[in-house]
């Protein structure tokens, strides 16, 4: 197949209308873990255990409820799939170079979370933060380790602060055709506010411990969602604080479910 052949299919599949609805199925399975999320912190600010409050801990959850074998997998396929599009998109799509290479960074991260989907629907741990640890650690042993992990930081500040000015400007209402008018459209709008917002506050405090963790060259200073949780609740007005974030996770949840029937694909 020459390089024009692989291309246009390629392009063939990119425009496939049952890979669209599959990566639609993607933003579900997002707003589904979001919402999960969303409940443990609340537990979290109230006294519980902040060891599930992430990705992976959250598809624990699920696999452990009703249903949740079927949850899971319904999970894998759709964020598979929306990984797929996204590279796709950035390979094969015109547009600015921007562009396509924020739709690689974000096939990435849908292709992460679907492989920790899969896993802990094969009866895996999802736990991040002893792998995290890890990761950082072999980062910090690398010539310039500090340099490396201080860049990942930075680069999930950039990711955090991203999503605050996405959501205060009401800028991810470029990625939907349409809001759904009415009532519906304010609340799309009011989630999408709020829960980017959230989410952008989580990733600021993952982004900063990663930058922590190479400034004190203690890579168990590093740590994902949970320890953003942790952290936010050990300050002086930390459950209140824990309860907004909480409550806007929730709120992007379900902002990924309507992104799912009103995505711009």
């Amino acid at each position: 197949m020459t390089d024009t052949d692989a291309g246009r299919a390629a392009r063939r599949l990119s425009d496939h209308p049952w890979l669209e609805r599959l990566a639609r199925v993607g933003y579900a399975g997002s707003g589904l873990v979001h919402l999960v999320i969303g409940w443990i912190a609340l537990q979290v600010a109230l006294g519980g255990s902040s060891e599930n409050a992430d990705q992976g801990g959250a598809l624990e959850v699920l696999r452990e409820g009703p249903l949740g074998a079927a949850l899971l997998w319904f999970c894998v396929v759709g964020l598979a799939a929306l990984a797929l599009f996204q590279l796709l998109e950035g390979i094969v799509e015109g547009g600015e170079p921007s562009d396509r290479a924020k739709a690689l960074g974000r096939s990435a991260l849908y292709g992460a979370f679907g492989v920790t989907a899969f896993t802990v629907a094969r009866g895996g741990s999802g736990d991040s933060e002893e792998s995290t640890s890890e990761i950082t650690a072999t980062l910090m042993s690398a010539p310039a380790g500090q340099l490396l992990v201080a860049a990942v930081g930075l680069g999930v500040v950039a990711g955090g602060g991203y999503h605050l000015y996405k959501g205060l400007t009401r800028k991810f209402t470029e990625d939907l055709v349409s809001t759904g008018g009415g009532d519906l459209g304010r609340g799309v709008e009011v989630a999408g506010m709020v829960g980017y917002a959230a989410k952008g506050v989580a990733l600021l405090i993952v982004g900063g411990l990663f930058v922590l963790a190479a400034w004190q060259r203690d890579p168990e200073e590093a740590g994902g969602l949970d320890t953003a949780l942790r952290s936010l609740a050990d300050t002086a007005s930390g459950t209140v604080l824990l309860v907004v974030v909480a409550l806007g996770l929730v709120l992007y949840g379900v902002y990924s479910f309507a992104r799912a029937r009103f995505a711009r694909l």
